[in-house]
């Protein structure tokens, strides 16, 4: 009977209530363990007649006072965290090998199954965790929370702080989790990268060594920067200085060349806040501020605040892309030649080497796309637009130029004479099968004009 388990744990000496209760976690959900070991002691105290006599967590010989600092813990916790905005929290814990040793003796003497009910680290996680949601108003989330509190028990003294009230700082480690914000791109300039471009020539340090000594770097006029600017750039301090972080990462599908435009429908990025203060922002009002202060070289539209899976989803989803190029012809192309080449090449499947151009930082392989569409006009003899839509990862100035046969079939090769890209830009950058933005990744509600854009459509 659960009685005689109770007597033969508190036949090992002096325990709490809730060392009393934790054998028996798994009895009457919806009781803590110190309301369990509280009915076991009332109860054989009524059965055999005897005074009741509670034990204070500090006489405790297995939590050593432990079981009475979770009103402590969670106050530390909570100044440690006034100055950061959360809606989400998980706590964990580190519980001292002694302690943890005392609960193995309790079972073992009593006579119980070792892993019976459950450990003092999980009790402590739970309890402190409730108080935390109670005082701050905030909801536990064991996935992924906004800030995740860490308390090393052996950090401080459980008797010194059932007298203040409060453990040490130094005992709670609490950490904040990134804030994400999504968004589209648009990039209205050529020579513009998506994130920065440091020199590889000095390393980004702006500086190279001389005779006397360092002057700067003559390659990138000691920017420490092959470009003076870069989407990230634009984008970054504006929103970790919104969200009041201490760092940004930028993330984007995919990337178009430094050379080419990213014009209409944008591409989608997220940008990722390191240790952020504040995450309910005006995304509109951020919006604009972006806008503004690019100046007409960088646009961002239909920011939004994301959750952490929408960096993944960015990064991995399947994309389609259509762009835009102009084409110069080595020789006279005739039109019927032209539009018959367009013709042949929609539709079809292409094999592409990894292109000379990105050779050295891309790994040499033999990759397969799909060109879903190709048409365009011929402005003259030598010169002529194509628009492609194609498979994500279809290098598009290699199937024009067939980069010396590294891609088959291609435009060069179809009409038998050399062809370039002279200007490109990428118009489109969407979802295959499902488009990248769903509300399941996202924290926010719609804004209105992306609800009317959705009804419009």
């Amino acid at each position: 009977m659960i009685t005689d388990d109770a007597r033969a744990l508190l036949e090992t000496g002096a325990i709490c209530d809730s060392c009393l209760g934790r054998p028996f976690a798994a009895r009457s959900f919806g009781l803590t363990n110190d309301e369990r070991g509280r009915a076991l002691r009332t109860t054989i105290a009524m059965a055999d007649d005897e005074d009741y006599d509670p034990v204070s967590p500090v006489d405790c010989w297995v939590c050593e006072g432990y079981c009475g600092t979770f009103d402590a813990i969670a106050e530390t916790i909570v100044d440690a965290l006034e100055t950061v905005e959360f809606d989400t929290y998980q706590v964990g814990s580190r519980v001292p090998p002694l302690v943890e040793e005392n609960e193995r003796l309790l079972r073992e003497d009593a006579g119980l199954e070792p892993d019976v009910g459950e450990s003092l680290k999980r009790e402590v996680n739970r309890e402190v965790g409730i108080r935390i949601g109670d005082i701050t108003g905030t909801d536990v989330d064991f996935d992924r929370p906004d800030v995740l509190a860490i308390v090393d028990l052996e950090g401080f003294d459980p008797f010194e702080a059932l007298d203040a009230d409060s453990v040490t700082s130094h005992a709670v480690d609490v950490q904040v989790n990134p804030a994400f914000v999504y968004g589209r791109y648009r990039k209205l300039e050529r020579d513009i990268p998506q994130t920065e471009w440091p020199c590889r020539e000095c390393g980004g340090s702006g500086v190279q060594l001389a005779d006397t000594g360092e002057e700067p770097c003559d390659y990138c006029g000691g920017s420490g920067y092959l470009y003076d600017t870069s989407v990230e750039q634009v984008v970054r301090p504006h929103v970790v200085e919104a969200m009041d972080g201490d760092e940004g990462t930028f993330h984007g599908a995919g990337r178009e060349d430094v050379d080419a435009r990213m014009l209409e429908g944008g591409r989608p990025f997220v940008l990722e806040v390191k240790r952020p203060s504040t995450r309910e922002v005006d995304v509109e009002a951020l919006e604009r501020e972006i806008n503004e202060a690019a100046a007409g070289a960088v646009e961002v539209d239909g920011l939004r605040l994301a959750t952490y899976e929408m960096v993944e989803r960015v990064k991995e989803h399947d994309a389609s892309k259509q762009y835009r190029a102009d084409v110069e012809f080595a020789d006279p192309v005739e039109e019927h030649d032209f539009e018959a080449a367009l013709e042949e090449l929609t539709g079809t499947t292409v094999e592409q080497d990894t292109p000379q151009r990105v050779d050295h930082r891309r790994a040499a392989l033999t990759r397969e796309r799909t060109v879903y569409d190709m048409d365009g006009e011929l402005h003259g003899p030598t010169e002529a637009e194509v628009r492609i839509h194609g498979e994500g990862g279809l290098y598009v100035k290699e199937l024009v130029s067939s980069d010396e046969g590294r891609t088959v079939p291609s435009l060069a090769g179809v009409l038998e004479t050399d062809a370039e890209v002279t200007a490109l830009d990428v118009l489109s950058v969407e979802g295959e099968e499902e488009p990248f933005e769903l509300e399941a990744y996202f924290r926010d509600e719609p804004r209105d004009d992306e609800e009317t854009a959705s009804v419009d459509a």
